[in-house]
């Protein structure tokens, strides 16, 4: 699915933003997801602009039941935030 950036009006969309990642740019959104690792089934989606950290909504996108949450590096970190609920052992990769 290919987001477009302009509007009808032919303006930009004031939410999307643009970001780099090394020598990279990339303008639009994001998508976080959160899904249950036994069923697959997904239970939280947000989306925020393309500048925004991932780790800035980890903590969002749990339900309230885990013991354990999986992340890719962009969530390191999401442990020591302000709005992380006790008890969950936040896993990812470097």
């Amino acid at each position: 699915m290919t987001l477009s950036s302009q509007r009808p009006s032919g303006e930009r969309d004031p939410e999307m933003h643009q970001t780099k990642k090394g020598n990279q740019w990339y303008f639009g959104m994001k998508a976080h997801i959160g899904a249950d690792a036994e069923s697959g089934l997904v239970h939280t989606v947000k989306r925020t602009a393309a500048n925004v950290n991932d780790v800035v909504e980890a903590n969002s996108l749990l339900h309230g039941d885990e013991t354990d949450a999986f992340g890719d590096a962009g969530y390191q970190g999401a442990h020591k935030r302000v709005n992380a609920p006790p008890g969950v052992r936040w896993e990812g990769q470097a």
